[in-house]
C-alpha cells in the first residue's frame, strides 16, 4: 500500500509541474547539442590578418600618394620586419608555503556572444616596417620624390634611407 501511495503522489507532482519539467528537459537537450565547429576558412582568415593589413596599408598609401601633384600612378610595397603583435591580459597568482613560493600566470578569458572564449586583449602593437619601395610616374622630379619620401616616412615611421622612390615605365 505504501508503494501505491508514493506512485500516486509522484504522478500528482509530475502532472502539477509537467511544463516546468518539459522546459528543463528541453534545456538539457539544447546544452547537449554540439557547438558550431570553427571552419578552417575562419582560421585561415585569422592567420592572414597581418598580410591583409599590410596590403591594405600599402593600397591606402598608394591611393594617397597618387594625389601628390606630379606623382601620377603610384604603386607601394611595404616590407615588415615584425608583424602586428597582440598582448593579452594575464592574472598572476602567487602562493607562499613556508620557504617556497610558486607563481601561476594565466590569460584572462572572456566568453563572447558566439559561445567561444577569447583572450582579453590588453594592447595591440602596430607592425614595424623594414622598408618601402614606391614606384611612380613622376619620380624624375626631385620635388615629387621629396614629397613622397616625406609622406611615406610620416605614415610608416621609416627613415628616408629606407624609402626608395623609382620611376615607373
Amino acid at each position: 500500500m505504501e508503494i501505491g501511495r508514493i506512485k500516486e503522489r509522484f504522478t500528482k507532482l509530475i502532472n502539477k509541474y509537467r511544463y516546468v519539467l518539459l522546459i528543463i528537459l528541453i534545456g538539457i537537450g539544447l546544452m547537449m547539442l554540439p557547438s558550431p565547429v570553427k571552419s578552417e576558412e575562419s582560421e585561415t582568415v585569422r592567420s592572414n590578418v597581418e598580410d591583409i593589413q599590410t596590403v591594405s596599408i600599402s593600397e591606402e598609401l598608394a591611393l594617397i600618394l597618387s594625389q601628390v601633384d606630379g606623382a601620377g600612378d603610384v604603386e607601394v610595397l611595404l616590407t615588415v620586419s615584425s608583424g602586428e603583435e597582440v598582448l593579452y591580459q594575464t592574472d598572476e597568482e602567487i602562493s607562499v608555503n613556508g620557504e617556497s613560493s610558486s607563481t601561476q600566470i594565466s590569460t584572462v578569458v572572456v566568453s563572447g556572444t558566439d559561445r567561444y572564449e577569447h583572450g582579453l586583449i590588453r594592447q595591440t602593437i602596430s607592425p614595424i616596417y623594414q622598408g618601402a619601395i614606391v614606384v611612380c610616374q613622376g619620380a624624375d622630379d626631385p620635388k615629387v620624390q621629396l614629397a613622397i619620401v616625406d609622406a611615406v616616412a610620416n605614415a610608416t615611421g621609416l627613415g628616408a634611407d629606407r624609402i626608395s622612390v623609382l620611376k615607373m615605365k
